[in-house]
This record gives structure tokens, sequence and C-alpha cells, in this order.
């Protein structure tokens, strides 16, 4: 069926809120274990009745218009969320480096989205899951800017002859997120003769949440760039542009300046300064639109004198079960730092001496910076490899008398294991047990970036 206006085509959309897909599947797709595809081919065929296909154009090409389901979940803490990356279509390394944006295989598909939304439900069959909402969606201008420069970082890195370097963190919303997982799914790129794993332009999950919380939650977000600036300026230099006048001031300082209490043990304090740098005083970080959307995670670094951290920087605890059952291509430590951008905020003592309480702590500025491949796929997964072995095997279990206290002691790697990342645990209470899949109990363990593979990051050599 042809379409011919933008309402006709969103009104029969809508038609398919409450429906399960086992009501829509007309084509029997669900009931066939031999048919392959996900929901989305479920709308494609059997409610708006085109074939499924990899063209380069949009579906409904009359209108320029490209269709898309996507799904939601609630979170561990009852947040709505993206359950996932949208996946748009597949980078050929080989002509992408010829185009502009504009005449871009990407902008060409996708710079129009009719988005159907639907939750997913854990334990639940797929064909009970029903179309929640369903929108026409066009990139407004301020993300346009950001998606525009995403773009061109993707395609300079390919023309510079390091598509396997690619990495989804390399950008802030739109990714090249792998599509497939095997050495089957290597493609030539054309300045290296190196093979790059297949890819595809996708809007990242965190984007993603951010359409699911202003469609879905009617949240608002709040901006710090406006789409004027953005045209001008990437947003890693308008966030620059932020800080850099503070820089040199001691937080005490940076505080009365902005009208802040200042509480330096308060865990609240350095997210309330920095919201309060960026100009929208008292707004949660991950209520920054920009935040939100790039997966921009900050971290707090406080150095010595010599330019060295005071510690390494730990990471969520680590779920031994989950670590031991799941691929490392399909790992969530890997993903973690293939997907987020992290903000470094950069403190500085002045005075040696850790146990002084009363030094001064300035403010050294602001790194953002997220990890290159060739550090993710080798020693974060050598860190990977040799627990899951050592979970699955045996851990070396010790406990040692220090004073009145027994400490448990394990043979996870250390820091002196690759020099960029180790295990250990993030508390002090060694009564917070966890069972690992051979059955030992040990005490819970973090992931942690050494400092001084921090320190190397900024100095700009990582």
């Amino acid at each position: 069926m042809i379409y011919n206006t933008e309402e006709e085509l969103l009104e029969k959309a809508r038609a398919a809120e409450g429906s399960t897909f086992g009501d829509l599947d007309k084509k029997g797709r669900l009931s066939n274990s031999r048919s392959k595809g996900g929901l989305g081919q479920i709308i494609e065929e059997s409610y708006f009745g085109y074939k499924v296909n990899s063209n380069a154009e949009p579906d409904f090409k009359e209108l320029g218009i490209e269709l898309k389901v996507t799904p939601f979940k609630k979170n561990t803490k009852g947040k709505i969320t993206a359950k996932e990356r949208l996946v748009l279509n597949i980078i050929n390394y080989m002509k992408e480096v010829d185009y502009t944006f504009d005449t871009s295989s990407f902008w060409n598909k996708n710079s129009k989205l009719l988005l159907m939304f639907y939750q997913w439900l854990p334990g639940v069959d797929r064909s009970d899951f029903k179309v929640t909402k369903s929108i026409l969606f066009t990139f407004p201008e301020s993300d346009l800017q950001i998606i525009k420069k995403d773009w061109e970082t993707i395609v300079n890195k390919v023309r510079d002859g390091k598509a396997h370097e690619l990495s989804e963190g390399d950008t802030n919303y739109l990714g090249a997120c792998t599509k497939g997982a095997n050495k089957s799914s290597l493609r030539e790129q054309p300045f290296s003769e190196e093979l790059a794993m297949q890819r595809a332009f996708s809007l990242k999950q965190s984007y993603m949440t951010s359409l699911v919380r202003k469609f879905i939650k009617n949240e608002e977000l709040v901006s710090i760039a406006k789409s004027e600036e953005l045209i001008k300026k990437s947003f890693e230099e308008i966030l620059y542009d932020r800080f850099n006048p503070y820089i040199g001031l001691t937080v005490r300082e940076i505080a009365q300046k902005q009208g802040i209490e200042y509480n330096q043990k308060a865990k609240s304090f350095i997210p309330l300064m920095i919201s309060s740098l960026l100009g929208i005083k008292g707004t949660k970080l991950n209520d920054i639109e920009e935040f939100s959307k790039a997966n921009i995670q900050f971290k707090t670094i406080r150095l010595e004198p010599n330019n060295r951290p005071r510690e390494s920087m730990s990471f969520k605890n680590i779920n031994f079960n989950q670590w031991f059952t799941e691929s490392w291509e399909e790992s969530e430590i890997r993903e973690t730092f293939m997907s987020t951008k992290f903000l470094f905020v950069i403190f500085k003592y002045k005075e040696t001496g850790k146990q002084n309480s009363e030094r001064e702590l300035y403010f050294e500025g602001l790194k953002l910076w997220n990890m290159p491949m060739r550090t993710i796929d080798k020693e974060v997964k050598e860190v990977w490899q040799e627990t899951k072995r050592l979970v699955g095997e045996e851990v070396k279990i010790e406990y040692k008398k220090r004073g009145n206290t027994l400490i448990e002691t394990n043979n996870f790697p250390k820091k002196d294991f690759n020099g960029v990342a180790h295990i250990r645990p993030k508390g002090r209470n060694g009564k917070d047990k966890v069972n690992l899949p051979n059955g030992q109990i040990v005490t819970k363990q973090c992931f942690w970036l050494n400092n001084n593979y921090i320190a190397e990051v900024l100095d700009g050599n990582k």
C-alpha cells in the first residue's frame, strides 16, 4: 500500500497501539521455528504489507520515512529505559568515505523515522508483547549538529585506515556498532589491508533511552548547548568553555563563586558543582540532555602533587555468574567500555600528605575520554578471561591476620597483571560475600582501572 501523507501513515501505525505481536502476526512468523528475524519484520510484512528488504532507500520511500520497531524495559531500579541501541543501516566502508553527510547512506535512509515502541518483559512470550506508542521522529536541530560530527568522526576514522579501531565510545549520539560477532563478519576497508568488523550506523542505547523518557514517560531533559552554538563548536568545546574559567581555583573558591554550600565530603557536592558550572544548578547529571543521550558518565579524579591519582578507579561490583556464562563479544564489561564516554573532572592537591584532611583541592580541568578498542580487546579482555577461568576452576583464597582482623586474599588479577586493570573488593567490609560458579564463596569484588593507567590517560599517552 502507498501512503500519500505522513498523517495517513501515522494513523495506520497508531491503530496498532495496544495490539500484541501475536495479534498482528498474519504470516505466522512467531509460530514458524525456521522463520528468522525480529518483531519488526512482523510489522513490516503483516501490518504494513511490504516485503522485508535491505534496500538503501527508506521503507516508505514515497514519504522518505524509515520504519523502526524498538523495545523499552524497566531496569533493576524500576526505571524505564531503552532495551538496546537502534541499529540502522550497514556501513559500507568502501563507499561511505566518498559521501558527504547530506549524501551519506545514513542520512539517505534515516533522516525521518517512524518509531513504534513496545515494552519488553522478562519471562513473557514475545507474541504477548504489545505495541505501546508510535511516533514520527525527526532529529532536533541541536541533535543533528552533534550527529553530523559523529558521522564525520566515524568516516574520518575509516579514511585514516582505522575502521578496525572503531568504537561506539568515539562518538556521542550516532554510533558504529558491530553487526555480527565472528570472523565471517570481517570486511575490507579502503585505506588499510587490515580487515575490520562489519558495523552499522546506530543510535546509541542512551540516545534511545532519552526518547523513551520523552515520548513514553513525558519527561523533559535539560540541555546545556543551543543549536546555534553547536553549529560553530563541538559539544566537547562547549563543555570545556563552561569549565575553563575556573581552572586553578580551589573547590572552596568555586563553591563561593557559584553560591553553593561547600561540603567536600558530601557525595552530592561534586555533581552539584558540575551542574552549577554548566549553568543548570541543581539538575541531576543524568537529567542533562547531552549527558543522557551520549552516555557520558562522570568520574572525579584527585591528583597528588606528582600528577598521579591517589586511587585506582572503581566500577560496579562483578556479577561472577554473568561473567562466567557470557561470551567476550556480548560481555557487559566490553559493552560498558565500548559505549561509554567518561568525563573526568580533575582536581589536584598541591601539598603532600594523604592524611592531611585540611589540604585544599584545586580544579585542574576536564577530559572527555573513551577507552580505545585495542585496550578493550586486549588488556580488559585479559583480566576478564583470567577472572572467568578462576571462577570456573578454583580461586586461591587465603586469610591473613591484620591486627585482630582476618583479611581475605585471593589470586584474582592484581595491579601488576597487565598494567591496565585489576580485580579487588570495593568496600572495607569483608562480610559481604558472593557465591562463585564453582561453588566457592568470596568477598564481593569490583573491576578497577589502575591509577597509573589513569595517569597515562590524563597525560595523553593512552
